[in-house]
């Protein structure tokens, strides 16, 4: 019986982790979802194994009130998280997209939850 709910629990926690999307910002960056000009992201395939090449492009500037749009072209789920919690995209699936909108100037470095070595950074200016 507890081998069971142990084998059920493991499977609910990839599903959760892996099987959800995410096109707006679960957590707003720093305050936004949408409007300003707009920079686009790939998370290119096999990213996992990247570091600070699997988004791109790396870094990204944007002036206060633009945006930012990560779409991933990967096969495996992916987050663009900042490192300070000013966002978090949640799991983005294949073929889906985050768009964060900054509000306030500053430096910004993210990574991805489910794969730390994957980083980039997003200046505000």
């Amino acid at each position: 019986m507890f081998s069971r709910l142990a084998i059920a629990t493991a499977l609910l926690l990839i599903i959760t982790a892996c099987g959800s999307s995410s096109s707006t910002p679960t957590n707003p960056s720093p305050t936004g979802g949408g409007g300003g000009t707009g920079t686009a992201v790939s998370i290119v395939g096999n990213a996992a194994s990247l570091t600070t090449t699997a988004y791109a492009p790396n870094p990204v500037s944007v002036q206060v009130g633009g945006s930012v749009t990560w779409k991933n072209n990967d096969t495996i789920a992916h987050t663009s998280t900042a490192n300070n919690g000013a966002f978090s995209s949640g799991s983005i699936a294949p073929g889906a997209s985050f768009t964060a909108t900054f509000s306030t100037a500053g430096t910004f470095a993210y990574h991805c939850a489910f794969h730390p070595g994957m980083v980039g950074t997003v200046t505000v200016q």
